[in-house]
């Protein structure tokens, strides 16, 4: 007889270990209570971090304006990368993705126009000083308007309010030099959100997306709560509820690839074949017979 092969296995992403077979029926934000040792991949399009920061070692400044959340880095690194890739981010901050990076043993670039951080390279996101299709991941985390100050230099796209067409436009530079340093077929992750403010609403996710979608292709939209804003108290709920607005409750993470030949060939011959399944028939129920009354008439033989 011929002996089997041994099934190969192949490399999983990392899940929190003692996970019960039904934690995906809690909320994300229960499950890492209770398992919160260990980091878990995410697995669906709701992101809700109940921290900023994960470990002994903070990653990033809590204190920082508009602070990105460590666990959406180390999500999209463990999905997008492996050990030893380049990993960039122009708007670098308080410098998060520098702390998530190299403790997971990533290469890590950090700009900002204002560093907040001993790493962070002083650059303006608009002209980003690397050779083309060089980096395996970037990562942005922009300003979505002028509601917060993240410092005083001139130049910052956060002094631009997203009602103006120009805070676009900025943006849409920062994409494009995105777009030139990423390696093809790698991918390019945005944390933005929108606006509502003096009862005027602006999608800036929504504009911003359109904007990514005429160089890159779609991979998914996440939607990160929003737990650290200053409008997340009791006096705003009573406000939005009295006044009738909505407080912005989330953020999007928008997952975007550089296209490659082989994604485009691929594209071009893709079909979807859609397994349409019918639905069970009804089955007629039997109406019970109708009960004859005796008129007293005897019909036996």
């Amino acid at each position: 007889m011929a002996k089997k092969k041994a099934k190969v296995r192949k490399p999983v992403l990392p899940v929190s270990e003692n996970m019960p077979p039904d934690g995906f029926t809690y909320q994300v934000s229960e499950v890492k209570e209770s398992y919160g040792v260990k980091l878990m991949l995410e697995a669906t399009t709701l992101w809700d971090f109940p921290k900023q920061s994960y470990g002994k070692k903070p990653k990033g400044n809590n204190k920082y304006p508009g602070v990105t959340p460590a666990f959406i880095i180390w999500n999209l690194i463990q999905r997008y990368t492996k050990p030893g890739d380049l990993v960039v981010d122009p708007m670098a901050g308080s410098g998060t993705t520098i702390d998530v990076c190299k403790e997971e043993g990533r290469q890590v670039i950090g700009y900002d126009i204002a560093p907040a951080h001993p790493e962070v390279i002083q650059n303006d996101a608009r002209n980003i000083p690397l050779d083309d299709n060089t980096v395996d991941l970037v990562f942005i985390d922009s300003p979505y308007s002028d509601n917060i100050k993240y410092n005083d230099h001139p130049d910052c796209i956060g002094k631009i309010s997203c009602e103006d067409e120009r805070f676009f436009e900025e943006l849409g530079k920062v994409a494009e030099e995105a777009h030139r340093i990423l390696k093809p077929g790698k991918v390019l992750g945005w944390l933005i959100g929108d606006q509502w403010v003096k009862k005027k609403y602006t999608p800036a996710g929504f504009k911003l997306y359109q904007r990514l979608c005429k160089r890159f292709e779609p991979v998914d939209v996440i939607c990160i709560v929003r737990r650290g804003q200053t409008s997340n108290t009791g006096l705003w709920y009573n406000r939005a509820r009295r006044f009738n607005f909505y407080l912005r409750g989330f953020k999007y993470l928008l997952i975007m690839r550089k296209l490659d030949s082989n994604s485009i060939q691929k594209e071009k011959a893709r079909s979807v074949k859609w397994a349409n399944y019918e639905r069970g028939k009804t089955k007629k129920k039997k109406l019970p017979e109708p009960k004859v009354e005796n008129d007293g008439t005897n019909t036996s033989g």
